[in-house]
């Protein structure tokens, strides 16, 4: 039976429903409790939701219309036998033009080569050995970019042995392509396995990480680079499920775009979740596809943590900053012959919201969130369940610090392919007057901005998805976000706003950036401070913990909060659990008088796992169950198997 083309959501969901005998396949809304979370219950489910994307990829090739279906369908196709001659069609429409994608062309190429490999007809494989002499994909600028390049190359070199080198656009062997991405591939997980990644907990860009290492656990024909490339895979899913909330990413994030900073349910890490762990709903994804076809299987352990939110808990994790260029600062340091900085994370993870911060300044150019709130709904996909600030600053001393630009002209190359980055208005964005300090749910910002600055004022960001928010006599102001109260208290007046108020986004800026607005981008405000020196301070706590809204409201008026900005800012707040915390501007905070040791911040610290810096380990734990992720040795030892009922 051919599959029309149809709403792919409701495909998915009839399909899984199908497989499962679940009539609804939003499992993340389904009580943790009643949710069997044996190996053997995970591994079905799993494999229902990756056979249900399989399905509806090959559906989504039709035989009477070669222009219809996208490349992740035509390798499905050829892998599963399935509509070959079809998919053959398809893959020629897609192979007529000049490719012009660089390694966004790259990675989805490699993947009809050696997943549908067999599938290939001559004609086929052909065009495919003629693009790669004759097109040259650029190798990008990031860490995604260079992650997607070396492993699309090693793995179509992997497909062309003893091919020399007129026969690559690079005028290099296919030995000499493999050793290059190899070394290249070993490095960055060296690195990001002992000072933390420079893209690190990204809603966007952990599928640029999660997709070439899945190619490569899937089809490198080296066991060992098979192998680590496996261990990778799941100590990137290990970093997002510990800091998740019903697939939600929470905490700070490297990179994020205007609408997932607003709609965290619109991400690419929610559509990864639904697949390998069953939270939230299917959405269409290339990855999502990717991962279906691989063969990869998530470690259970992985999904146990992902819904053990019984107890609070804290997660510390280091990660660095994109290599400082210029302007890397007395805090940097080097990493062979680059420069970059610690980035301190730091995220409360509570039963019904997370709320998690890095110690701000410059840590990632344009697009960085230094500290959000989320917290659980049942709105789905249109949910705008977050709370954050951000000081939008534009300058080219950030752009001059991470891109090769100069001075004169970097801000506006940015602004080509991020419209957002030179608007006062933008929610994504890090600053060097931005200090943060989090101890448990509490949080303390403070912002010192000189004359001069672009865009003198702190943005507060008020989802339309809040309700009962109310300013307080005393200076607080209350909202309820679901089940997670909030408190916060500016410390220099400020007006509201509605959110994209210089209309930038909503008249359609920025292509991509801007597409469906109306739908996630209206109806929020945002709480707008002009003052040069400034702060405030944010106290969130679970409604399950009060008998009313307005008893929340009094325990917070009642906790002790000293604040000024007439020089250096400086705020001494006594939290809800009674920790007093500390800061000034400039200075290390403290908490009940003793500094912040970020001197020996871990790699990774909660009850779910543990990771010493420079050690390229990481022991991931659940109840009496061990599973270490060796990547120096490239080994992993499961040391209990948990208990089966």
């Amino acid at each position: 039976m051919i599959l029309q083309p149809v709403n792919w959501r409701r495909a998915l969901l009839f399909i899984f429903a199908v497989a499962t005998g679940v009539a609804g396949a939003a499992e993340g809304r389904q009580d943790p409790v009643r949710l069997s979370l044996t190996d053997a219950d995970i591994a079905h489910r799993f494999q229902a939701r990756r056979e249900a994307v399989r399905e509806k990829s090959i559906g989504s090739i039709i035989p009477a219309d070669p222009t219809k279906g996208g490349i992740f369908d035509v390798a499905a196709c050829l892998q599963q036998g399935k509509q070959r001659e079809a998919a053959l069609a398809r893959l020629a429409r897609i192979n007529e033009p000049m490719p012009d994608a660089n390694m966004f062309w790259m990675y989805p190429m490699v993947t009809v080569m050696v997943a549908g490999r067999e599938g290939l007809d001559a004609a086929s494989w052909a065009r495919i050995q003629e693009l790669w002499r004759i097109y040259w994909p650029s190798r990008g600028d990031t860490e995604n970019h260079w992650a997607l390049y070396y492993t699309s190359l090693y793995l179509a070199a992997q497909c062309f042995p003893g091919a020399g080198p007129e026969q690559w656009f690079n005028g290099r062997s296919s030995a000499e392509n493999m050793a290059e991405a190899r070394s290249y591939l070993e490095h960055w997980m060296q690195v990001t396995t002992s000072y933390g990644q420079g893209e690190y907990d990204s809603p966007n860009y952990i599928e640029e990480y999660v997709t070439p290492m899945c190619l490569l656990a899937g089809w490198a024909q080296d066991a060992g680079l098979r192998q680590k490339a496996r261990l990778m895979l799941d100590y990137v899913l290990y970093d997002y499920v510990v800091e998740s909330l019903d697939g939600y990413y929470g905490g700070a994030h490297s990179r994020v775009y205007p609408r997932q900073i607003v709609a965290p349910a619109q991400t690419p890490v929610s559509a990864l979740g639904w697949l390998l762990f069953g939270f939230g709903e299917p959405q269409p994804n290339g990855t999502v596809q990717l991962v279906a076809l691989s063969g990869y299987v998530p470690p259970p352990i992985l999904e146990r943590i992902a819904r053990d939110r019984d107890r609070p808990y804290v997660e510390r994790e280091l990660k660095r900053t994109r290599w400082r260029m210029r302007n890397a600062g007395p805090e940097s340091f080097a990493i062979g012959d680059k420069r970059t900085v610690p980035v301190y994370k730091y995220t409360y993870v509570d039963h019904d919201f997370v709320l998690g911060s890095t110690q701000g300044g410059l840590l990632q150019p344009i697009q960085q969130q230094t500290w959000s709130l989320i917290w659980r709904t049942d709105k789905g996909l249109q949910s705008a369940n977050t709370f954050f600030g951000v000081q939008p600053y534009s300058s080219p001393y950030e752009g001059t610090m991470f891109f090769g630009g100069d001075w004169d002209t970097v801000t506006d190359l940015i602004a080509r392919s991020k419209a957002d980055y030179d608007s006062p208005d933008k929610l994504p964005g890090g600053s060097p007057y931005e200090r943060v300090f989090q101890h448990g749910s509490a949080l303390i910002a403070l912002y010192d901005m000189p004359e001069g600055n672009r865009f003198p004022h702190i943005t507060t960001f008020f989802s339309r998805d809040l309700t009962n928010t109310t300013e307080d006599a005393s200076g607080w102001i209350f909202a309820q976000g679901g089940p997670a109260y909030i408190a916060y208290r500016p410390f220099a007046a400020g007006e509201w706003k509605p959110n994209d108020w210089t209309g930038l986004l909503r008249n359609g800026a920025g292509g991509f950036i801007s597409t469906g607005f109306q739908g996630w981008g209206e109806g929020h405000r945002c709480y707008v401070s002009g003052a040069r020196r400034n702060g405030y301070a944010v106290q969130v706590a679970p409604a399950r913990e009060f008998a009313s809204f307005a008893l929340f409201q009094q325990a917070v008026r009642a906790l002790p909060l000293r604040f000024s900005t007439q020089s250096a800012p400086e705020a001494t707040f006594t939290a809800l659990d009674g920790s007093v915390l500390h800061a000034r501007y400039g200075d290390a905070p403290t908490v009940n008088g003793a500094p912040v040791d970020f001197a020996h911040w871990p790699l990774f610290e909660s009850p779910f796992g543990h990771a010493v810096r420079g050690s390229q380990q990481l022991e991931i734990s659940h109840g009496e169950e061990r599973y270490l992720l060796d990547l120096g040795h490239n080994r992993s030892e499961q040391s209990v198997v948990p208990a089966q009922p």
